[in-house]
């Protein structure tokens, strides 16, 4: 009677041998499968019983019957790896825990990990470790701290990028809850939130579940309708290792972890994100999920700026003028960061239809008109150049205040 689901979201490349079966979301494990095994997963759509499988397979082999054992077998083998709808699957996606996606990124091992990640503030042009034995961060000169945004590259690339940006939150604010507004790279959904608790090689981090169910309860049905889009998401959970690593010695502290989608159709249409439904919704909602929180909040943007180059589907190499010209660009929008005005902000990527495919806009927009900040300030620039022109990647930290 068992009716074998494979999972919606996978997809499949020739291999030596066969094809290889593989899950863009990373949650389960690649699978090699001949010819034939091809043809049965191509069947398993959840209606047949392994039987009916064989059945179907000996008409497709001219009456060559296949050993009821081979499709118990291979089933079984796409169970463990997680490439089935099956309980063994749910309970995968459906822990308390979001285990770590981003492991090869950044070392596994703890003490390794916080060396790693100790150069990102003291390798050459770094801003230095943050001070120790503060009881209370100092207050900037421009005011509160109310939220920075950091690259999620990879640390690699990022590297003192992330410092720069690190060192401003861990020195300029105390708070003990942290919205993680991040570039959705997997979720064709506009929002998506995720009540899991994050976990890596320096601990778990615990999710501000009462402070995501306002949210939910403001914004309305639809902010969990993804149950995948945050495992494999490194947007997010970039920025929670670094937490760890910087406020595990000073103060315990919680996370609300929001994914944001393409404000692509905004773009095309040139119309203010601001005064599109579903976006005026979130934007009240966060506003509103803050307002009912007793404990100090601090946002934290995670977005990349330029994407150019033949990776990214430009018919010419990320070098020369192009490089210089983009450079520029990013310096326009830079100066509307300093402003802090998310109108602006907005059109000066939407005015040549963001072409160098600007992903931190939807998480930048977002937290800016949530937060409506007095000013901001850039603290770090980095322009990623791959050594071919295959691509350019650009990003930067800044911080912004009321």
């Amino acid at each position: 009677s068992h009716r074998p689901r494979l999972r919606p979201t996978l997809s499949a490349e020739p291999a030596d041998g066969g094809v290889t079966l593989f899950d863009p979301h990373r949650i389960g494990e690649p699978l090699l499968l001949t010819e034939l095994g091809l043809e049965i997963v191509r069947r398993l759509d959840g209606s047949r019983t392994l039987a009916e499988l064989q059945s179907d397979i000996t008409r497709l082999t001219g009456g060559h019957i296949v050993p009821l054992e081979t499709f118990t077998s291979l089933t079984t083998a796409l169970d463990d790896a997680l490439l089935l709808e099956s309980p063994r699957f749910q309970d995968r996606i459906g822990g308390p825990v979001r285990p770590p996606s981003c492991i090869g990124c950044y070392d596994a091992d703890p003490e390794k990990l916080r060396a790693q990640l100790r150069k990102l503030f003291t390798d050459p042009g770094g801003p230095g470790m943050p001070e120790d034995g503060r009881d209370k961060p100092g207050r900037s000169p421009e005011g509160t701290l109310r939220a920075v945004l950091l690259p999620h590259m990879d640390y690699a690339r990022g590297n003192i990028t992330f410092g720069w940006g690190f060192k401003e939150l861990v020195e300029r604010t105390d708070a003990t809850v942290f919205v993680i507004v991040g570039t959705s790279h997997y979720s064709h959904h506009r929002f998506t939130l995720t009540r899991q608790h994050f976990e890596s090689p320096l601990g778990i981090v615990e999710t501000d579940r009462a402070y995501i169910d306002r949210i939910e309860t403001e914004y309305g049905p639809g902010v969990f309708d993804d149950p995948l889009a945050h495992f494999p998401e490194h947007s997010i959970e970039l920025e929670v290792v670094l937490l760890q690593f910087l406020l595990e010695k000073r103060r315990a502290f919680k996370i609300v972890p929001l994914l944001v989608g393409s404000f692509g159709d905004c773009v095309k249409q040139r119309t203010s994100p601001a005064k599109t439904r579903d976006i005026a919704k979130m934007i009240s909602a966060l506003q509103k999920a803050e307002a009912g929180c007793s404990e100090k909040v601090c946002y934290l943007i995670s977005g990349d700026l330029a994407h150019i180059g033949p990776k990214f589907g430009d018919e010419s190499r990320a070098e020369g003028p192009w490089l210089d010209a983009s450079r520029r660009q990013d310096d326009a929008i830079l100066a509307e960061i300093t402003r802090a005005d998310p109108a602006s902000y907005f059109e000066t990527i939407a005015a040549d239809g963001d072409v160098r495919r600007i992903c931190g806009l939807p998480p930048t927009y977002l937290t800016l008109e949530a937060i409506r900040p007095r000013s901001g300030r850039v603290l770090h620039y980095q322009q990623f150049v791959h050594p071919q022109g295959h691509e350019s990647v650009s990003f930067a930290a800044a911080a912004f205040y009321e």
